[in-house]
């Protein structure tokens, strides 16, 4: 079995996979101070509780886009489950061309959607990607990485405004009944789900004016459903399209 770690700023999505099977996933929070140990001692409790053993996995991959945890979640892999894990980064084979000015400035979290994306759907695809930060990545008809859009995440973006707007409370991130607010908390519902439905809507057709032809547009990330529900822009929702990309790059690098 394989051990996938997809380490964002907020949230560290763990999977299992038996092959090409996911067995499951775990949701937890990135924490730089937690040491090795800590995050050991968190998995050991959830393979417990799904009844797994930490001896059948033979090998882990990870993807981080906080470095500091790097060396904490290799050593973690050691000791725990005693296999030195592949970290996603420059030198990494993709099966993609990266045609990034300094391919080595695209965030691995990006990479592994588009290795993800272009092998189950095909190019030329976009891929908006719900996290901390809201990424599109466009990959051509060939598998080309051909680059993208880094814009604020929802969250962070709400987090602003409250945190700068004295006498505005914090929301919770769903959809309105009305485009209408009638009171403060829907008011701010309507400008902050509709206004990123607008922003998601207007980077891709853009994008797509600029790319020519029939493009995919596939979704992932926490948020990913509850925005493609408000916007035909968005063909496909695939929560799990980065686990299923570090699959396949220990698939191309276990050799």
């Amino acid at each position: 079995m394989i051990l996938v770690f997809d380490v964002g700023n907020t949230n560290m999505v763990i999977g299992v996979f038996d092959q090409e099977k996911l067995l499951t996933h775990w949701r937890i929070r990135t924490d730089t101070q937690r040491t090795a140990d800590e995050y050991g001692i968190i998995i050991h409790g959830l393979f417990l509780y799904h009844k797994m053993q930490e001896e059948d996995i033979k090998a882990a991959i990870i993807s981080s886009v906080v470095p500091s945890l790097n060396m904490e979640l290799e050593w973690m892999c050691q000791r725990y489950f005693a296999c030195k894990p592949i970290l996603v980064g420059p030198g990494t084979k993709t099966g993609l061309a990266i045609k990034y000015d300094n391919p080595r400035e695209v965030g691995a979290d990006r990479v592994v959607n588009a290795v993800a994306a272009y092998h189950k759907y095909g190019g030329p695809l976009i891929i908006v990607d719900f996290g901390t930060a809201t990424t599109f990545c466009v990959v051509s008809q060939t598998g080309e990485y051909l680059g993208g859009a880094i814009a604020p995440g929802i969250r962070i973006s709400t987090d602003a405004l409250v945190t700068r707007a004295s006498k505005l409370p914090r929301v919770e991130l769903s959809l309105p009944k009305s485009m209408i607010g009638k009171n403060t908390v829907m008011s701010m519902q309507v400008g902050i789900m509709y206004g990123f439905v607008g922003q998601v809507e207007g980077i891709i057709n853009r994008m797509k004016k600029e790319l020519g032809g029939n493009v995919r547009v596939i979704a992932t990330g926490g948020l990913a459903a509850l925005i493609a529900s408000e916007t035909d822009s968005i063909d496909e929702v695939d929560e799990l399209l980065t686990l299923e990309g570090l699959r396949l790059l220990y698939e191309l690098n276990r050799g």
